[in-house]
């Protein structure tokens, strides 16, 4: 798992434009199975349509763990290395929590 992870990263531009692509292949496939009336034209826009919502999902994912992955770290070590039991003390007595 830590492999693929690593390469994903390494990679992100490959790996959202191959998830954009299978998401149109997949969609084209579903289409075409089903027996509708839709024009190709108009299921070629439909599959446009559901890879470019699976795409803006795998983007809002990718952009909330990067975004937790680089801020919970620092945060931490930042607030137990420059905090002295006096100024902890001190918060706690005027803190109205």
């Amino acid at each position: 798992m830590e492999a693929v992870q690593s390469w994903v990263s390494n990679n992100k531009l490959t790996s959202i434009g191959a998830l954009w692509a299978s998401g149109i292949g997949a969609s084209l496939v579903a289409y075409s199975r089903v027996k509708s009336p839709m024009k190709p034209s108009l299921r070629l826009i439909h599959a446009r349509m559901h890879a470019q919502a699976l795409t803006l999902a795998v983007l809002s994912g990718a952009a909330a763990y990067h975004y937790y992955e680089n801020h919970q770290k620092p945060l931490a070590d930042s607030y137990t290395s420059n905090v002295t039991p006096t100024e902890l003390l001190e918060w706690e007595l005027h803190s109205p929590f």
